[in-house]
Parts: C-alpha cells; structure tokens; sequence
C-alpha cells in the first residue's frame, strides 16, 4: 500500500530527544524550542516566532491578542478546517464566510469588502496547499478599513508571496507541524509575530498568563500571573524531533518539490483532454508542494476514483467538508454571498500521497492508475 502520508523523518530525531532529555530540562522554552524559534524567525524574517502545541493554538492565541470579543465579525473562506473558525468562535465572534477561487481554492479576495460591516474585526485568509492568497489586496483591504489579519499558514511553512514568508504580512502567522505537514513534531504549531508591540503580551498569553519568560531571560527577580492566559508551550522533546527537520528544510522541500513536478508531469495530458484539473500556482507564488490534488468532473466520479486507487493500494482521500455546510457553521456562522465555488470544487477535489521519501516508482505507478481509470 503507498500511503497518503508518511511523517517526515530525517534520522537525528532520535538523538536530539536523548539529548533534550539528558538536559534535564523536556518542559518548554528548552535548548531545542529556542533554536526552532530561531530557526523560523531566521527563516521568514518574523519579528519574533514562538513554538506552540499546535496550530489551533496559535490562532486562539491570534483571536486573544486581537481582544476578539462576543459579537465581533471574523471573515474567511468556507474551505478550511475547523481550528480556522473554532479559534474565533471560542472568543464569542460570528464567522462570516466568502467564497474561495476555483483555480487556488483560496478566499476570493475581490468578494471580502462585500462582507465587512461596523462589526468586522479581523480577515482570515488560509493558503491553501502551500500557495498564498492575493496578500497586497487582502492587506491593502485591512488597513483601509482598520482591521487585523490573521494569515492561516498551516500548510504554508517554506512558501512565499512576491519574496515574504508566508505567515509574515499580517499581524499573526500561524503555522502547523502536525504529523501531516511538510515538517513534523507530532502535534504542534508556531505563532508568528509580526508586530514587535505584540511580543511581550503573545509571551505572557503562551505562559499561562504569566511574564515567566521575561524571569527566564533575567529581566525580572521572580514572575507572577500578569494577565489571562493559557497552557501553549509545547514540551522541548516535541521541539527536538522538530528541529532535526528543520536543519534539513531544503533537502525535504526540495524533494517534495520534485515528487509534486512528476506528478504534475504526468497527469497533464489528462488535463489537456479536460478530464481532470491540475493545481494552479500564480507566477507571484512560491509553493512548498504541501499537497497535490487533482479536480475531477463531479464528486460520483471523485468517490470512483478514490475507491479504484484503494483497490490498487494507492492511498487517495478527499479534504474539507465547507464549513458553513456543517452543524457548527450553520450555528457560529453565515455565509457572505452566494456559494459558487466552495461546495462544487470542493466536491470534486482529491489529494494524492505526497510524503518526504516518496519514490518515483511510486508517483509512477499512481500516475499510471489514475491515467488507467480515466481510460
């Protein structure tokens, strides 16, 4: 069986668990959650970055920071998972959503103006697959109406929009490293911060609510509870397994990158014959090959499709369901507009396996298949 996914592995995990261990020290803000701090601030040039247990924290920490508060409107696309709008939502705040692009699965930005009212507080936008949203309009749309961003870049570690990190051009950026992502620590996530007046308060909101992390660095004698706050400080252990995946983020995006171009390859004389559609990334973008999806005509042919590559030990799933289609978005939230795009493509989308150590002979051999069903 080729899985859809297989969590990144480079070989130095191992060690660098031991050694956070023999450090004594496997809570948080270790050796090794520092240097993954650092890594990401080096990397996409955040004013700061801090580790956290997940992406959905770090967008809960997002909606704390923003003082998001009962009543106050959040805007975002349908297509995205649920820690997207649950974030907000824990906060009191109404999800508006607005529909997305066919060619990236993006929120349309040319519809989210049409969606701001005197309750608007903050814009939501999600990169899907690794491929970023229009951002100049997005943020040209934010501070001509006063509002925050909160960039969903959980799929978006390694890519980039005209140059800049994604994560980096809101107020917040939240990253993913769940088990399914380009790079892994089991469960966790990172929340970037753009803002340097922002700094102190997401420390203090990561540490229970606690300036424990200016103690740490010696800035005060003893730390006391400051302000609200929670529990989003993810062990050092966790952060170990990660930054052995760091250190190799060009070989494991590089060969993502190539695993993607093979199946892209492939698959597009398919979509010169109209049969499928392949995955669309805007000169301006610079993708990280989080995912590869093709579109097929209808979702029958989707579920027909799935099933025949299950038979042919090929693991091929489907994503999100629209959220405003589901029992909680009908109760948190309301859709902007109409439905054009969301629930048809949608419908039609299915994501073929794309890991770090995926061979050619596999990618061959699922090319083959799904050329094979569509004869």
């Amino acid at each position: 069986m080729i899985p859809f996914n297989k969590p990144p592995f480079t070989g130095k995990e191992t060690e660098y668990i031991k050694k956070a261990i023999e450090n004594n020290k496997i809570c948080g803000d270790g050796e090794f959650t520092k240097k993954c701090n650092k890594w990401l601030e080096d990397k996409t040039g955040a004013k700061k970055a801090l580790l956290t247990t997940s992406c959905t924290h770090s967008l809960e920490m997002a909606a704390l920071l923003l003082n998001i508060q009962p009543g106050d409107e959040i805007i975002m696309p349908s297509f995205t998972f649920v820690s997207t709008a649950d974030a907000f939502v824990l906060r009191g705040a109404k999800i508006v959503f607005v529909d997305i692009r066919p060619d990236t699965m993006n929120i349309d930005e040319t519809l989210i103006e049409q969606a701001i009212t005197e309750k608007t507080k903050a814009i939501v936008p999600v990169h899907y697959a690794g491929v970023s949203c229009e951002m100049d309009v997005i943020t040209d749309i934010a501070r001509r109406h006063n509002l925050a961003v909160v960039e969903d870049a959980a799929q978006g570690v390694m890519a980039e929009y005209k140059g800049r990190a994604l994560g980096t051009m809101g107020n917040f950026g939240c990253y993913s490293f769940h088990e399914t992502k380009n790079y892994s620590m089991g469960e966790g996530g990172a929340l970037l911060i753009n803002n340097a007046d922002d700094i102190e308060n997401a420390e203090i909101i990561r540490e229970k609510g606690t300036d424990r992390s200016r103690f740490l660095r010696g800035q005060i004698d003893k730390y006391t509870w400051v302000n609200y706050g929670s529990s989003y400080l993810p062990s050092d252990m966790n952060a170990a397994f990660l930054l052995a995946q760091l250190e190799q983020a060009d070989k494991i995006n590089d060969d993502r990158l190539a695993s993607w171009q093979r199946y892209y390859d492939g698959l597009s004389d398919l979509q010169k014959q109209g049969k499928v559609v392949l995955p669309f990334v805007p000169e301006e973008c610079k993708h990280n090959a989080h995912m590869f999806y093709i579109k097929t005509g209808n979702l029958d042919e989707r579920t027909r499709l799935i099933a025949y590559l299950k038979e042919n030990d090929i693991g091929a799933v489907f994503h999100y369901v629209p959220l405003h289609s589901a029992p909680a978005g009908k109760k948190y939230g309301v859709f902007c507009g109409e439905d054009k795009y969301t629930t048809s493509e949608s419908d039609k989308l299915v994501r073929l396996p794309m890991y770090y150590g995926l061979t050619k002979d596999d990618t061959d051999y699922i090319i083959e298949k799904v050329i094979a069903f569509y004869k």
